[in-house]
């Protein structure tokens, strides 16, 4: 049934989870791999909601139940009073079982770290370029990649035979199914036909560039106040 969602956050600390750093929320449909990201500064309960608002704003049919992990920006008393107010069926994975959600666990990869990388983004200027990068990539993700879901898996003997359904973009499976009413099939429609993925690819590309331009030159800064401090400890020593 479309709208039973996973949910899960994405760090950006670069090896580095020291301080604040910008998580990306991650959400998923489970049945038909809609998926669309937004990014916040860090993973306080006020802005990890504020992400929320705007990705269901951005979602194409009703968030009928939400599943995340343990963490308190999911637990604490914003997210379930959201829930109850909006009749959403909130529920969590058991602690360290990733396998509880793997339908977003894997997008976390093939979405988000694929589009963004492992770099550190810290900074209010590094949050509004993947916000706007999210946009396009949504489009060019839901409307024009095909994924393939697991029908079934089988053990025989040491061996796993897996079986997987025909590939199809998340924009196709929800066209195709009977619990998405007609009126949301004919919107999207219309925003197929105005999408180019070659222009979004195009904008995806542009703003990945100036994420890696603002982390050399972060790097670059940093490098540049190590080295000032080294000097100046070694002169006054």
């Amino acid at each position: 049934m479309p709208g039973f969602t996973e949910v899960d956050l994405v760090g950006h600390d670069g090896g580095n989870n020291s301080g604040d750093f910008i998580q990306s929320l991650n959400f998923v449909d489970i049945a038909t791999c809609w998926d669309i990201t937004a990014a916040c500064i860090n993973k306080a309960q006020v802005h990890v909601f504020k992400a929320l608002k705007s990705i269901i704003a951005r979602f194409p049919f009703i968030i009928a139940g939400i599943d995340s992990d343990n963490g308190s920006e999911f637990t604490g008393g914003i997210m379930l009073r959201y829930c109850i107010k909006n009749e959403i069926t909130f529920t969590r994975s058991r602690p360290y079982k990733k396998n509880d959600s793997c339908f977003v666990e894997q997008k976390n990869y093939s979405v988000v770290r694929r589009a963004v990388g492992y770099s550190r983004y810290d900074t209010e200027e590094e949050l509004d370029i993947l916000n706007k990068l999210y946009i396009y990539l949504d489009y060019y993700t839901n409307y024009f990649q095909p994924v393939v879901k697991l029908v079934s898996k089988i053990r025989v003997g040491s061996k796993v035979a897996k079986r997987y359904d025909r590939a199809k973009t998340p924009y196709r499976r929800v066209l195709e199914s009977e619990h998405i009413d007609d009126k949301i099939k004919a919107r999207l429609k219309v925003k197929y036909d105005s999408l180019n993925p070659v222009d979004l690819k195009r904008k995806i590309s542009k703003l990945q560039d100036k994420l890696l331009k603002l982390t050399v030159l972060k790097n670059k800064a940093r490098k540049d106040t190590v080295i000032n401090e080294e000097a100046y400890g070694y002169i006054t020593g």
